[in-house]
């Protein structure tokens, strides 16, 4: 029985690393970045994910978008990781027209802003080579709107926000 419930939550730590990534390429491209930069490094962060998401550390994934120039940002989206007992139905899908929906009501980033993907941890993660620390940008004068829950497999999933200026 074990083998089956450690298989069953490995699926999901893949399928939901996977929806992350490709929810967040999504923002990035429909918001007029070139995802080259999250497209090009894929599979190192596919594997933070995946460690981390395994180990039950991984707290939120955050999207900043910011402004070279003055290193101000510019708008964030953020994807906070759900751990639950995965006592549902064991369904699995992603909401990827809410997440388009959204991505137009936020609007097109300017032509020069750039990107950095961040993934937050609780304390005693294990450590990913090419991952560290990192600080985040003010959130001052923005306020986060949630979208709600946009992935799930099986107990484990992701609800997203997106922050805007006041």
């Amino acid at each position: 029985m074990t083998s089956v419930t450690v298989n069953t939550y490995t699926h999901s730590v893949t399928y939901v690393a996977d929806n992350i990534l490709k929810s967040m390429k999504d923002i990035v491209r429909l918001s007029g970045l070139d995802p080259a930069n999250l497209v090009d490094s894929w599979a190192d962060k596919m594997k933070a994910l995946q460690v981390w998401l395994g180990s039950r550390h991984l707290e939120t994934v955050v999207l900043e978008i910011f402004d070279p120039a003055n290193d101000a940002l510019v708008g964030r989206w953020d994807m906070d990781v759900i751990y639950t007992t995965g006592a549902g139905d064991g369904g699995f899908w992603t909401d990827t027209e809410q997440i388009k929906y959204h991505i137009r009501k936020a609007g097109l980033a300017p032509s020069e802003a750039r990107y950095r993907l961040l993934l937050q941890n609780k304390t005693g993660r294990p450590d990913v080579e090419g991952w560290g620390t990192a600080q985040y940008r003010s959130t001052d004068g923005f306020v986060r709107q949630s979208l709600g829950s946009t992935i799930e497999h099986n107990g484990l999933g992701g609800s997203t926000a997106y922050w805007r200026k006041t």
